[in-house]
């Protein structure tokens, strides 16, 4: 006599990678990357954040240091490694600026941990954020996304708090929805795309909040993007150059965000 085949219950629906991963089930995706980091942020009682955009490409000084010696000794080409030396101060000043916010919000006081600092999680100046946060002893948020090259999570994340993203605008959503102070160190066009977005919702009113945005390093910004040029040819309104602050020096961020951050949210 020939055995009956066994059957077994069919999987559930969210359980089936197949139907999962399927276009089909985007909007199911797109939800759980929504979803998942508020509950997280609740867990570990995240009220809010600082957040640090710039380019993955800046390395710290003694990287910095050590690439371009390579480079001298191998005979190549030093144009790009001396930019890249010439840069690395901006890693260190992350560095030291995000130490000194992660140092100050910890003194706020129990309950909702206040301003904790948060990046795009990968490498550059994403790492000199967390790694500021870090040497401070502190929490810190990675907020990753998958991509073919430069990305992949820095060790200076805290654990619990390191997100890896497949959507853009959900990452981009948890950005903005968690920022209270906003600081733009030089990039490229991540940063640069980031920091448009940000000024549009501020000048747009989508924003129900004020948010500082410390733009760091005139030198960089006044030559990659001329703001004033674009008030005087009527493309921005005046007014609108009162929607960010530049500052040069880790000092300089501090004070101003510091004070902002106090009068807006009575801290």
């Amino acid at each position: 006599m020939k055995k009956e085949k066994e059957l077994r219950p069919p999987d559930k629906a969210y359980r089936n990678s197949e139907f999962i991963n399927s276009s089909v089930a985007r909007p199911i995706r797109i939800l759980a990357e929504f979803l998942e980091p508020e509950a997280r942020f609740e867990k570990y009682k995240i009220s809010d954040t600082i957040v640090f955009f710039g380019s993955a490409r800046l390395l710290s000084q003694e990287d910095a240091q050590k690439n371009h010696e390579k480079v001298v000794q191998e005979g190549g080409n030093t144009e790009h490694s001396q930019s890249l030396l010439d840069m690395a101060h901006y890693y260190e000043e992350c560095v030291e600026l995000s130490r000194n916010l992660t140092d100050w919000s910890k003194k706020l006081g129990k309950g909702k941990k206040r301003f904790i600092v948060c990046s795009g999680g990968g490498p550059g100046i994403m790492e000199a954020a967390n790694r500021g946060a870090s040497e401070a002893n502190g929490l810190s948020i990675g907020f990753n996304i998958s991509i073919p090259s430069e990305q992949g999570f820095n060790p200076y994340i805290t654990p619990e708090l390191n997100f890896e993203f497949h959507y853009f605008f959900i990452r981009k959503y948890w950005f903005a929805y968690m920022a209270k102070a906003l600081v733009i160190f030089p990039g490229g066009f991540g940063t640069l795309d980031e920091l448009a977005e940000v000024l549009t919702l501020i000048q747009t009113g989508k924003f129900r909040k004020q948010i500082p945005v410390v733009i760091y390093g005139s030198e960089y910004w006044k030559n990659v993007i001329r703001f004033e040029e674009l008030a005087k040819r009527g493309t921005l309104s005046p007014e609108d150059m009162n929607l960010f602050t530049f500052c040069d020096t880790p000092q300089e961020a501090f004070d101003h965000l510091t004070k902002e951050l106090k009068r807006i949210y009575d801290v």
